[in-house]
């Protein structure tokens, strides 16, 4: 299955229907009147955020969503019926903007969570509902209200606690696969993960998500590569994790630039903690090991952890310090939503 992590859909709501102008008629019925129906409620269109999705390429092939036009009104006081909503389910993590892609109009963030985006419009009266003792035979009836028509884009954010960053060939994909039942794409020729991927992670009994990011290259916020457009799925990422490529020549200027990316991108990614770690040390020797090390440290003005995905060194360690921080986190995320609760009066 693809990764499609952004859709711009079409939808409309169903008009409502017409209100009926009827009379009653009935042979040995001495008096008649009124007897026409009002129109049924058009149908509504609806998102619903649902587990087991992770990927918008539902809304790849098809663009285009119209609800039902509610039923008219028939005679002998007949209701139409209401037309059928139309339901968009969506992964957890979405996040809908209006068409100018910046207003956000929801962020779709629980499984079960459901949203009107399009409300149906209303069903027209019929001639009953217009009788009074001074118009005892009204001959009018109100049309359906039409429905809504838009445009909205879905983007999708991951939802992990752990974001994987660093350039193309830095073994992020080599390390997911070390700590997680996740199964990326790996090989001995150098190439770039396209698309973000999960796993769940579990350490002493604690258990976080950690999501790979495509690797990113100098100049990705101007377009360059794969660009940018990927590191809107850590907006939602508690920590970063960092991986410099310990066989690189230069790894103070591999950690310049993607410190310096992810400064360009914006959105608070600078500010979140960070764990450097040193990777490939199974193919270094020890001086080098101290060396890159030491350079690493001087550019980041931080502690820096040295690691293998292949051999596994280092690898427990790096996860208890992020289930350590993931858990502060947590636990201040819990303590804003006591407050803002405590703050709230009815």
């Amino acid at each position: 299955m693809k990764f499609l992590d952004e859709a711009k859909i079409h939808i409309r709501s169903g008009n409502g229907g017409a209100g009926c102008v009827s009379f009653r008629r009935e042979k040995f019925i001495e008096f008649g009147g009124p007897d026409g129906g009002d129109g049924g409620r058009g149908g509504d269109v609806v998102v619903e955020c649902v587990e087991g999705l992770n990927t918008l390429i539902d809304y790849r092939f098809q663009q285009h969503f119209r609800a039902k036009t509610g039923m008219h009104g028939m005679g002998k006081n007949r209701s139409g019926a209401n037309g059928a909503d139309v339901v968009l389910k969506v992964p957890v993590g979405t996040q809908i903007f209006e068409e100018d892609e910046e207003t956000l109009i929801a962020d779709m963030t629980e499984p079960g969570q459901r949203l009107v985006l399009a409300k149906g419009g209303n069903g027209g009266f019929g001639n009953t509902y217009f009788k009074s003792s001074t118009n005892q035979a009204p001959r009018r009836a109100n049309p359906g209200l039409e429905g809504v028509e838009k445009t909205v884009v879905l983007r999708l954010k991951l939802i992990a606690d752990a974001g994987l960053v660093g350039l193309p060939n830095a073994g992020k994909s080599t390390f997911l696969a070390a700590v997680s039942a996740a199964k990326p794409k790996i090989a001995d020729y150098p190439f770039t993960t396209l698309t973000p991927g999960l796993g769940v992670v579990t350490v002493d009994t604690r258990s976080f998500v950690i999501a790979d990011i495509p690797g990113l290259i100098e100049g990705a916020h101007e377009g360059a590569g794969l660009g940018d457009r990927f590191l809107g799925h850590l907006e939602r990422c508690r920590i970063l994790i960092h991986l410099v490529d310990g066989t690189s020549d230069d790894v103070g200027e591999a950690y310049g630039i993607i410190r310096g990316e992810i400064e360009a991108y914006g959105a608070g990614l600078e500010d979140k903690p960070e764990i450097l770690c040193l990777n490939k040390a199974d193919a270094l020797t020890p001086e080098e090991r101290e060396e890159k090390k030491a350079i690493l440290a001087a550019e980041s003005g931080g502690e820096v952890y040295v690691i293998s995905g292949v051999s596994g060194e280092g690898i427990t360690g790096i996860l208890r310090l992020a289930a350590d921080e993931i858990g502060i986190r947590r636990a201040e995320e819990r303590a804003e939503e006591a407050d803002e609760e405590e703050g709230w009066r009815p």
